[in-house]
């Protein structure tokens, strides 16, 4: 299956796209000193405010290009593309990477999930009171979420947050293959052809490509379980050694 030209553009690094170090909206934004726009709020603000609000998270359209910004242009005019001097001074601000990982945990929730490790990248599905089902069945048919998807983790891999993309992909891969969840064809033709390749690292990419052909052709019955995918998350690090990430508070509205 043939790579899309926007994700060849991103494995590449955008060949021919200049830095305009003129430009710094999404650095300030993450440093809680600019707001976006047209929400007209800071990164915190949004935080605290959106977290389990799905209605205002599945109804607004301009927010997504400022909590995840990358190189190209995005439907929302006021943000700017992300600039390549601006990545690298992100990622060198621990406060910016923890507020992007809140960003990535607030978006988990929107879709039914949550970052069970930040450090393997272990994902779950919501616990109670969160109800992951509603929240499954809202990303299976929203597919403007597809999208969205796409944007997320291109943004990771830029902030040098990469094996977050593989945690995120392969609990989708073993809710398909194991449970029948987010297996529509919509959404798998999304994960296969878009989202398993967004990943820079060639042999991670080559790994996650390879479980989900041996998943989609149905090898001798084979099941991608979820006891596999924690093994290959976790690897041999012990579980008293993740650093696990505590459930949101914040009651869901818009269910």
């Amino acid at each position: 299956m043939s790579i899309p030209r926007d994700v060849q553009e991103f494995l590449d690094y955008y060949p021919g796209l200049d830095d305009d170090t003129s430009r710094s909206d999404n650095l300030l934004f993450y440093q809680n000193k600019a707001r976006c726009r047209p929400d007209r709020m800071l990164i915190e603000e949004l935080h605290d405010e959106w977290l389990g609000d799905y209605e205002t998270l599945e109804y607004r359209h301009g927010f997504i290009q400022w909590l995840f910004p990358i190189r190209e242009h995005g439907m929302n005019y006021e943000s700017q593309p992300l600039q390549g001097h601006e990545i690298e001074a992100m990622k060198a601000d621990p406060e910016v990477i923890k507020r992007i990982v809140t960003s990535y945990k607030l978006m988990l929730d929107f879709y039914g999930m949550r970052l069970i490790s930040e450090e393997s990248g272990l994902v779950g599905r919501s616990s109670p009171p969160r109800d992951f089902a509603k929240r499954y069945r809202n990303l299976v048919r929203s597919s403007h979420n597809y999208l969205r998807i796409s944007r997320i983790l291109k943004c990771l891999s830029e902030m040098g947050l990469e094996h977050l993309n593989t945690g995120f992909l392969l609990h989708l891969l073993s809710e398909q293959s194991e449970n029948n969840e987010l297996n529509n064809p919509g959404l798998r033709s999304s994960m296969d052809r878009w989202w398993a390749n967004c990943i820079r690292n060639e042999a991670e990419r080559e790994k996650i490509r390879d479980l989900v052909v041996k998943v989609r052709s149905g090898q001798g019955d084979y099941v991608f379980t979820r006891d596999e995918y924690e093994k290959i998350i976790e690897g041999p690090r012990g579980e008293s050694e993740q650093q696990h990430v505590e459930e949101p508070v914040a009651p869901a509205t818009g269910e």
